[in-house]
């Protein structure tokens, strides 16, 4: 696949320029030559461009009080904000031969940073007013791809680069969509009352992993409703599933309990890695999420990570060499950041 060579070479040669973070030698064996790349703030979901090159992430830094995207090369360098600046960002991803970007954003609706939901509910997600857009890849020719004006969020492309799936609250419930690059083809997949979102192709574009949770006690789908009613959803129970491309075929892959959601596929499409917190699912350990593989019929799961914070977010390189993924290892609490390592299946 494109840029494989190109991309071992380059992080060969910026081996000693980087910081070398993993724990002891045996702890996380899938994980070798662990680089953090980003420091200060929150620095999350970082996708490869098709080149494995570069990266798009979102973050805090600065000081901002609300997301914005960015981009670099993956050895931490040359970072460049390519967003607004105003609203709150998320979910970018490379299109195009990387010639342009696809993210989501809420600068639609409020210039400002959406409102923190009530800190009462608990641990809940704020549903933002999200739409999509589109520019170049440095930040320039920005267009609004979807006019919902509703949570439209967490999208991802096809290995071909025509589809982009994606989660929406258009139709009153978190459900999987895709539609072509230039937003035409509109279709959804999912019809399940509940949590549907998180959507990731195949290498090979015949299967969606995505993350899960249809309740089915009266009293808890009420208490989903009534959230949703509020622009909120708690993830505290989510687990992974797997359809055909074209929405059929929709079947749970995980048992775990509590949350397992980031989910991705392995280069060659038989596992998929994601995050988890299903060992400490309640109480102060609910924050440790690891990174997990699992066959896609749900079995041989095994652990990646084992530092006792954060890890979430993993996404192989275009060749499948190497791994990045966002951890709040080595980090004042609250703080998060991009972790790249060779991958060694």
């Amino acid at each position: 696949m494109r840029g494989g060579s190109r991309l071992g070479r380059h992080l060969g040669l910026l081996a000693l320029a980087c910081a070398i973070v993993g724990g002891r030698p045996g702890d996380e064996p899938h994980l070798a030559n662990v680089r953090q790349l980003t420091s200060g703030g929150t620095n999350a979901e970082a996708y490869f461009s098709a080149d494995g090159q570069w990266l798009i992430f979102q973050s805090t830094r600065g000081g901002r009080a609300c997301d914005q995207e960015y981009t670099m090369r993956v050895d931490g360098s040359d970072v460049h904000r390519v967003s607004t600046g105003t609203g709150k960002t998320t979910c970018g991803y490379f299109f195009d031969h990387d010639r342009r970007i696809f993210f989501a954003s809420t600068h639609g609706a409020d210039t400002a940073c959406p409102p923190r939901p009530d800190p009462s509910k608990g641990y809940v997600w704020g549903l933002d007013p999200y739409d999509i857009y589109t520019a170049d890849r440095d930040g320039s020719h920005l267009r609004q791809l979807t006019h919902f004006g509703v949570y439209t969020a967490e999208g991802t492309l096809s290995p071909d680069g025509r589809t982009i799936v994606f989660t929406s609250l258009k139709d009153g419930d978190l459900e999987i969509y895709t539609m072509r690059v230039d937003g035409s083809h509109l279709r959804r997949l999912t019809f399940t009352p509940g949590y549907d979102g998180g959507p990731v192709f195949s290498p090979d574009g015949r299967k969606i992993v995505y993350r899960a949770y249809h309740p089915a006690d009266p009293s808890e789908l009420a208490d989903y409703r009534t959230l949703l009613a509020q622009h909120i959803v708690r993830p505290s129970r989510m687990e992974i599933w797997v359809m055909n491309a074209d929405g059929s075929d929709q079947h749970q892959i995980t048992h775990l309990g509590g949350a397992n959601f980031a989910p991705s596929f392995t280069p060659d499409g038989r596992r998929i890695i994601f995050s988890s917190n299903y060992r400490h699912p309640r109480g102060p350990g609910a924050r440790n999420f690891d990174l997990y593989l699992v066959d896609l019929d749900g079995s041989h799961l095994e652990q990646v990570t084992t530092d006792p914070e954060f890890d979430g977010f993993p996404q192989f390189s275009p060749d499948g060499t190497h791994l990045v993924w966002e951890s709040g290892r080595h980090a004042p609490l609250g703080e998060l950041n991009v972790f790249l390592a060779d991958w060694r299946p």
